[in-house]
């Protein structure tokens, strides 16, 4: 099967949880604060609320890490999508990559913590996030394709793969989105990583989960993949990283339940 990695391809070798629906209001205490401007939220209109910090029961964490000089941590596993690979190899239409893209900003939508943003010392919960990602280039640099999220797997796909088809062209300017609405998503098809560190901006409030994807790794009769989860720890723990893990686990052993025509 052939895997169309953004600009590269290779032949692929072939608990409870706490869970937040998208828009619904959880235990922890906000304030609602209206929707955001354009440039703060995003393509998608979404409505945003300040977390009530002082009823928070992270507040001490919160407290503890949100003045350090590198308040991030970054958890890396590997991740069974053997039965994804198995029902794209009717899909030649459907990129592998944007596919676990959906998994992993699906389930990040789910987890509440991913949702949460830093602005100015105060804790912001979006009610949707999108994705962002890395795009090799012709010229062997990159740039980045953004794209909203779609709880519909086809209108996910469809909008998705003309974002990076766009970038692909590499006529465009290099321009970065500031919006923090986002998850930001990168894939290095080349290496089976097993620990990974990202760019940081220290100076800023720069509170954006980071996901990266390895190379698919083949262990007995399953195709594994790399993915490494970076977040600020004044906004969430490793327990939090951990419930995201496990969902993305569970829905990508039966990813057929969601990839579904509208």
């Amino acid at each position: 099967m052939r895997v169309e990695l953004f600009g590269v391809r290779r032949q692929s070798e072939a608990t409870a949880l706490w869970l937040c629906p998208i828009g619904e209001r959880c235990a922890c205490h906000r304030t609602q604060m209206g929707r955001l401007p354009a440039e703060a939220s995003g393509t998608i209109s979404s409505m945003a609320e300040y977390l009530d910090v002082t009823k928070w029961a992270r507040r001490d964490l919160f407290q503890f890490f949100i003045n350090f000089d590198n308040p991030y941590f970054n958890i890396c596993t590997r991740v069974d999508v053997s039965r994804l690979l198995e029902l794209l190899r009717g899909r030649p239409d459907v990129s592998v990559t944007l596919a676990y893209h959906y998994f992993a900003l699906r389930v990040a939508n789910e987890i509440e913590p991913f949702r949460y943003r830093l602005r100015e010392g105060k804790v912001l919960v979006h009610d949707v996030i999108n994705g962002g990602t890395t795009v090799l280039l012709p010229n062997e640099s990159f740039g980045f394709a953004y794209f909203d999220y779609h709880e519909n797997f086809e209108k996910f796909i469809t909008k998705a793969q003309q974002a990076v088809s766009e970038v692909q062209k590499g006529d465009g300017p290099f321009t970065p989105k500031e919006a923090d609405n986002a998850i930001h998503f990168t894939t290095l098809p080349w290496v089976s990583f097993t620990s990974f560190a990202h760019a940081r901006n220290w100076g800023r409030e720069d509170s954006v989960p980071k996901i990266a994807f390895g190379k698919f790794v083949k262990e007995y009769d399953r195709i594994l993949l790399p993915i490494s989860v970076e977040v600020h720890h004044a906004l969430m723990d490793g327990l939090q990283v951990g419930r995201f893990l496990s969902r993305l686990e569970e829905v990508l052993k039966e990813p057929e339940t969601y990839l579904v025509p509208e």
